[in-house]
């Protein structure tokens, strides 16, 4: 049966990624209690890496935002992988911290991280608010233009 959450995907004409390996010495998510922990997610699309480069420089804020919104994709695997399919059982989007590859030069970091953000409101609704960091970095693993971690609670 078809949870409230995979048909608010459907709905959204969502389709996830298939949750990501670790690509160096850590688990993708840790479950203590209530919470769940969701290691930082890149710009990767099945196994294929999307958006190498700046925001900025090689990607304009849309573009950017774009990749924020894949990283979020990527949070929404990983927690069903935890969850044992079920993301019904997500409560609430506690935080989001968002990684912006950019120059000293760009400062537009919460317009990128909002494509993240938009898109935990779209599909969980009122609990997919969520307290934000957005801060911008001189280099990402692979390059990447965003990556984004994330704490939910769960029931």
């Amino acid at each position: 049966m078809t949870g409230r959450i995979d048909a608010r995907l459907a709905e959204l004409g969502i389709e996830l990624p298939q949750a990501a390996a670790p690509v160096a010495a850590y688990v993708p998510y840790t479950l203590s209690g209530n919470t769940l922990y969701i290691s930082g997610q890149v710009t990767v699309w099945n196994g294929e890496r999307k958006f190498v480069g700046k925001v900025g420089q090689d990607f304009t804020v849309e573009q950017g935002k774009e990749a924020a919104r894949l990283c979020a994709l990527n949070i929404l695997a990983q927690a069903k992988a935890a969850l044992g399919g079920d993301l019904d059982r997500v409560t609430r989007v506690l935080r989001l911290g968002g990684f912006v590859n950019s120059g000293a030069d760009f400062h537009d970091h919460p317009l990128v991280i909002n494509g993240a953000s938009e898109l935990m409101r779209d599909v969980f609704g009122e609990a997919g608010q969520h307290a934000r960091a957005a801060v911008g970095a001189p280099s990402l693993p692979g390059n990447v233009a965003v990556e984004v971690d994330a704490i939910l609670e769960v029931a």
